[in-house]
């Protein structure tokens, strides 16, 4: 036989080989459901399956006693302040379903609690677990990422921001750019928006907390607080400062401000046109308080038709120890029935 010839046969063997192989791949693929090309896609999707089921699963769980894997032992969580009436109300309950599970909020030693602090904590090894109104930073992925573990943040709750004056101030609400103009300088007495010439008097607590990271970056567009704005230390602070000055104006979360005796929430809206109030309409007046309270737009938060709303998360660290156990453990039990109803009774917005 020529060499010509050897060739032409040797290329037919291997296309009919070649045809065959894959003719039988064909066939186990169509087989099994796989799509030609499509392993990895599959995969993901399984993955992403396996999660929704999970998420199903814990919807269905009533109560606090039905959550599994609950570790035992003492965990140190912390964060922000924000949480405050959520941690009062589900610790002893968590406490009573698991008592094995002792958890102690603990403060940072050299600055006030907050969302920042208690992520930096957490990633220093003070921590277990860390309850935050913010979400988590790139750079904050990227230190755990230094230390070769990972964070996961689990939403558990809505918040909304409120907007805290005192009672004589008579205006029907304000602007997000407003606000801005407020917290910037560029209005610095009320009558400039409608209200009596009465010097703007505005209060912030300091930058590491989760709401003032909100405040920045939604309102203020990452521009800087005039230097006029006064500091202070905690939301009760600055609440008995708007009480006492008809200028003042303090922003904190919803919970905190609508339902106080002392000052009134401001309607918020992107535009003038569309006001929003952060309370049930019609407002109570505050003569009839502490007998009939303001009570969370939970309809408007939940829509999220009122523009300053966001959630609030459990940090956990992933590291295969019993930290992550203790994070999405708590995690868990705040997202049963008996946890979002305690979250509901606490002032916020349940995000089940």
């Amino acid at each position: 036989m020529s060499k010509k010839n050897e060739t032409s046969v040797l290329v037919a063997t291997l296309l009919i080989t070649l045809g065959l192989v894959i003719g039988v791949y064909w066939w186990l693929a169509k087989s099994s459901g796989i799509k030609l090309g499509s392993i990895n896609n599959n995969q993901t999707q399984t993955a992403t399956q396996t999660n929704n089921l999970n998420s199903v699963n814990k919807i269905g769980i009533k109560n606090f006693s039905e959550i599994k894997n609950v570790p035992s032992g003492l965990f140190s969580y912390g964060g922000s302040s924000t949480w405050a009436p959520i941690r009062k109300l589900t610790k002893e309950p968590i406490q009573r379903a698991f008592p094995q599970f002792e958890m102690r909020y603990t403060n940072p030693t050299n600055s006030s609690p907050g969302s920042g602090a208690g992520i930096k904590m957490l990633l220093s090894d003070e921590l277990a677990f860390s309850e935050s109104s913010r979400s988590l930073k790139d750079k904050e992925h990227q230190k755990a990422k230094s230390q070769e573990f990972s964070l996961k943040q689990i939403p558990v709750a809505i918040d909304g921001i409120a907007i805290a004056v005192h009672p004589e101030l008579d205006i029907p609400g304000l602007t997000i750019d407003q606000l801005k103009d407020i917290y910037t300088g560029k209005i610095t007495n009320w009558n400039q928006v409608g209200g009596a010439s009465v010097p703007v008097v505005a209060y912030s607590k300091k930058t590491e907390g989760g709401t003032v990271e909100f405040f920045i970056k939604n309102v203020l567009q990452k521009e800087s607080f005039s230097q006029k704005v006064q500091p202070i230390q905690t939301t009760t602070e600055a609440l008995r400062k708007v009480a006492r000055n008809k200028g003042g104006i303090y922003y904190a979360s919803a919970p905190e401000v609508v339902e106080q005796c002392g000052v009134k929430s401001l309607p918020i809206g992107k535009t003038s046109d569309e006001l929003v109030s952060p309370y049930q309409e019609p407002f109570v007046p505050l003569s009839k308080c502490p007998q009939q309270r303001n009570k969370l737009n939970v309809t408007a938060f939940r829509s999220g038709k009122y523009p300053m709303t966001r959630r609030l998360f459990v940090i956990v660290k992933q590291n295969q120890q019993l930290d992550q156990e203790a994070g999405e453990a708590y995690a868990n039990l705040l997202l049963t029935e008996e946890g979002q109803q305690l979250i509901s009774k606490a002032g916020f917005v349940r995000i089940r």
